[in-house]
């Protein structure tokens, strides 16, 4: 295992047993809403802090991106990290919830540790070295034909100046596919997706800290990764379309009829 990625394994795996030995004290935790249907709890919080103690610890001279505290320092290398996505599952007893760590070098993502407590699934990739299940290799589906494909998917909850198009697109993807899923965090359903659990995966209104590790290891297991429009901008606009390499196209094209201005340009 790279040494960075060893790094970001023993901060995922930290944060990930202080989520899991909260999780018979949640009625007792203390909530605070950011924006509707936006929550953190002091978990999160305490989750946060491990994951940049370790890493800055073992990479003082790194810079942090993280959801709860935002950007700190400055360097060439970007730690990206959300130290509990899917924090209103948690908060229900809801066990769909992962820690996800990423490292951003110059600009490409290189680093990646999507981290479930709820099963000690832990989901790993290096850029150029494959991606991993615990000590399993990962590889994405083979399906061919959208109509036989398993689809993921996150629906808008704090922003839904888009929800017209999103629904238009859902419409659409219920009549010519197996089946969607919404389980509410990206980045296991990305993580899924690496491990051929869904065939493809769509969302709008993400954040870098949501999808920057479940990339990586999407496209070391074999897949393909892009906006909306097909281009390479998802870190930047938060708009994803994941898939293999035979899904990937066929969800851009069934997605293309539907986009408005603000999911082309941003």
């Amino acid at each position: 295992m790279h040494p960075m990625l060893n790094i970001a394994v023993k901060a995922a795996r930290r944060a990930g047993n202080l989520i899991h030995r909260s999780t018979d004290k949640i009625d007792h935790l203390t909530v605070t809403k950011k924006s509707h249907a936006d929550f953190v709890s002091e978990v999160d919080r305490a989750a946060e802090n491990v994951i940049i103690e370790t890493l800055l610890n073992a990479y003082p001279d790194h810079a942090i991106l993280a959801e709860e505290s935002g950007s700190q320092g400055e360097s060439e290398y970007l730690w990206i990290i959300d130290p509990l996505d899917g924090t209103t599952n948690f908060l229900h007893g809801f066990p769909q919830y992962a820690v996800s760590i990423a490292l951003q070098h110059n600009g490409i993502i290189t680093q990646a540790a999507v981290y479930d407590p709820t099963k000690n699934d832990l989901f790993t990739a290096t850029r150029g070295r494959g991606t991993f299940l615990n000590d399993k290799r990962l590889r994405v589906t083979k399906r061919v034909q959208l109509a036989d494909s398993l689809i993921g998917t996150g629906f808008p909850y704090t922003r839904f100046e888009h929800i017209d198009a999103y629904m238009a697109i859902l419409k659409e993807l219920m009549q010519k596919t197996s089946g969607l899923r919404r389980p509410g965090s990206a980045a296991l359903d990305l993580a899924w997706m690496a491990a051929g659990r869904y065939d493809g995966f769509f969302e709008t209104g993400l954040k870098p800290w949501d999808i920057a590790a479940g990339c990586l290891l999407i496209t070391e297991a074999g897949g393909m990764v892009s906006d909306l429009c097909g281009n390479e901008t998802y870190l930047d606009s938060g708009h994803i379309c994941a898939g293999n390499p035979e899904i990937h196209p066929k969800l851009l094209q069934l997605i293309a009829p539907h986009l408005t201005a603000g999911l082309k340009d941003k």
